[in-house]
């Protein structure tokens, strides 16, 4: 088993930023991707940005320019940093890591709300 936490959210304006982090432990396979989702209220989770093992990233259209996905594959950490937020930032945003067997692995979220 794999144990995802994720920190770092909270209350910002918008304009300003937030960094997420997650750690994962257990039974760690160093070949992986991990991703972070966000789910707005009342709306469906969505991939916001992942990021592999070996760094290659991907980003979600609407936070292209403004979010940057980074690991230290020593820490077996995630991190998110959220630049320029905007009141659709607004989400509970979870963490994923899925190995190179399949298995996929879930965080319980951290909640960012963005103030207009």
């Amino acid at each position: 088993q794999v144990q995802l936490v994720e920190s770092g959210g909270g209350l910002v304006q918008a304009g300003g930023s937030l960094r997420l982090s997650c750690a994962a432990s257990g039974n760690i396979y160093s070949i992986n991707v991990m991703r972070w989702y966000r789910q707005p209220p009342g709306k469906q989770r969505e991939l916001v940005a992942g990021i592999t093992s070996g760094g290659s990233q991907n980003y979600a259209d609407s936070v292209k320019g403004r979010f940057t996905i980074s690991r230290d594959n020593a820490k077996n950490a995630v991190y998110l940093q959220m630049n320029s937020l905007k009141p659709e930032d607004t989400a509970v945003y979870t963490c994923n890591r899925v190995h190179s067997g399949g298995m996929s692995y879930w965080g319980k979220g951290t909640l960012v709300t963005v103030s207009s």
